[in-house]
């Protein structure tokens, strides 16, 4: 376990000092993970990214930080510094297999997981992998000029495939940067409840007009119903889990609450049959085979304040000053009670 730092003014949250702080320590386990928070502190025009042994004593007063219950606070504006090629803001840990082991990069095949039917599935840190996060939502963006498909949500666990050059250059469609999962909670404004599902996307060219992201609901409705999903939601503050259990080829979900059905679903990351058994002609017929991936959990909010065509661009309002973005309610915070990495478990039959 990691004991995070007590509360530090910006100019000191890099500086590594020791804390006699009687802050609770932190539930979870930060040693396989890095974090990605909606700043620039250190001024070099990028967003910042935090390393495994730089998280291990990191908090941001705002973004990342513990409770008095010791669980892990992720807030987001919607208006801040983004990492490149998106308009999204994230506070947002991304799976780091190897550790606190440097001398294995971050893109390399040790330092992520591929499924068992990869060519070269022996060379990965591991074949296959499991999440299991428990958490509620506190807020959702309010504000959208555009109420798009994302407005008004936050994603919370993902599996993301790998940008790779060259990959894309052998021609086999592999490379692209998808995620084969998006876990979302959407709660629209006024409305007594949100929304709880997943989004699997077609493993293609981001250029190919059929790569989309396809909704599958846990509870509640898919992004695509503006209705009320009443008692069948999820209220801001109460409190879900998820598992996602990539085993071999096979990536198993459950979703559990403690007032609601349990709900499961199993896709094949290497072919194109979807989570109905239907296969779905549009998609790479390998699906994710060529693929290396890996595990991210955290507030990823989906409220861009880009004004532009296209589904994710719903001009969210933001200023980028955050008391004034809190205020106004144009932000996502989500807090986690667990995060835990593991192998994959063989389901029982």
């Amino acid at each position: 376990m990691f004991k995070l730092l007590p509360l530090l003014p910006l100019t000191m949250l890099f500086a590594g000092c020791a804390s006699t702080s009687d802050a609770p320590e932190s539930k979870i386990d930060l040693s396989n993970w890095k974090i990605t928070v909606p700043t620039d502190i250190d001024g070099n025009g990028k967003v910042d990214e935090i390393d495994t042994k730089e998280l291990a004593s990191y908090q941001h007063p705002d973004f990342f930080y513990t409770d008095d219950n010791g669980d892990l606070v992720f807030a987001t504006p919607n208006k801040a510094f983004t990492s490149a090629n998106s308009s999204n803001t994230r506070s947002e840990l991304r799976q780091m297999i190897r550790g606190m082991d440097t001398s294995i990069s971050t893109k390399a095949y040790a330092n992520n997981f591929a499924i068992a039917a990869h060519p070269d599935s022996a060379y990965f840190g591991q074949v296959g992998g499991r999440l299991d996060a428990t958490l509620k939502v506190n807020h959702v963006a309010l504000n959208a000029k555009h109420p798009k498909k994302p407005a008004y949500s936050v994603v919370v666990g993902q599996i993301h495939a790998g940008k790779d050059k060259d990959l894309v250059s052998d021609g086999d469609g592999f490379g692209w940067g998808n995620e084969p999962i998006k876990i979302y909670y959407k709660k629209w404004p006024g409305h007594k409840t949100g929304s709880v599902f997943w989004n699997y996307e077609r493993n293609l060219a981001k250029a190919d007009p059929n790569r989309t992201d396809i909704a599958h609901p846990v509870w509640g409705y898919t992004w695509e119903n503006p209705a009320d999903p009443g008692d069948a939601g999820i209220a801001l503050g109460e409190e879900f889990s998820y598992t996602i259990n990539v085993h071999q080829n096979i990536m198993y979900l459950t979703f559990t609450q403690a007032n609601k059905p349990t709900v499961e679903y199993q896709v094949d990351l290497s072919n194109n049959v979807d989570p109905y058994g239907k296969v779905d002609t549009l998609d790479h017929p390998a699906g994710y085979t060529g693929d290396w991936l890996y595990f991210k959990a955290g507030a990823y909010n989906q409220c861009s304040t880009k004004d532009a065509k296209g589904v994710w661009y719903a001009a969210c309002a933001g200023t980028g000053n955050w008391a004034e973005d809190k205020a106004n309610g144009d932000y996502t915070s989500v807090t986690f009670s667990k995060i835990d990495l593991s192998p994959a478990t063989k389901p029982k039959s």
